[in-house]
């Protein structure tokens, strides 16, 4: 058994240097796990949540989502009893905004073969209110979703101050 012995910070780099480094590594490596469908946060062996109202979700990732540096993106993938099967990180962005494109949120939900999927997203201001960008491109995700016959469940905005439901602000449809 070999034990792991701490690293000095080589000479010369400062604590700053040293933070910098490892931001850089820390956005490699998820760039890394989105690119091959990595698991970022794996499975609990207890039975899955069941998500079936923005407050599960909340509930599920909302004190872990709400204090993050940076927006982020992820895709909660359901089985057909809404059970929670699996969770990728589409997209981290910086302190205000992420670019997203529709393939790469989707791309989760048919890779797994999941009927339906629930996304989430934080805002680093605190303030969980959409932005005008949020709710088009949440409308576009859905309707291409739909074609894909998969089915969008929720969206849900995380933020120290709360959180905020498309579905219950009618901006995705219920499903009957």
């Amino acid at each position: 058994m070999t034990t792991a012995t701490p690293t000095a910070v080589p000479t010369g780099m400062t604590a700053q240097a040293l933070l910098d480094a490892l931001r850089s590594n820390t956005l490699v490596l998820s760039e890394i796990a989105m690119r091959y469908g990595i698991e970022t946060h794996p499975a609990r062996p207890e039975a899955p949540p069941v998500l079936s109202t923005s407050y599960d979700v909340q509930r599920l990732l909302g004190r872990e989502m709400a204090v993050l540096a940076q927006e982020q993106l992820r895709v909660l993938l359901l089985d057909a009893k809404n059970r929670l099967v699996g969770q990728r990180v589409v997209y981290q962005g910086n302190i205000s905004q992420v670019m997203v494109r529709i393939a790469e949120v989707l791309r989760p939900a048919i890779v797994e073969a999941v009927p339906s999927f629930i996304m989430v997203h934080n805002h680093p201001s605190g303030d969980p209110e959409p932005s005008a960008a949020d709710v088009a491109l949440t409308k576009e995700i859905y309707r291409v979703a739909r074609l894909l016959e998969l089915d969008l469940v929720e969206h849900v905005v995380v933020g120290r101050e709360g959180f905020v439901s498309f579905k219950d602000r009618g901006i995705i449809p219920c499903q009957t």
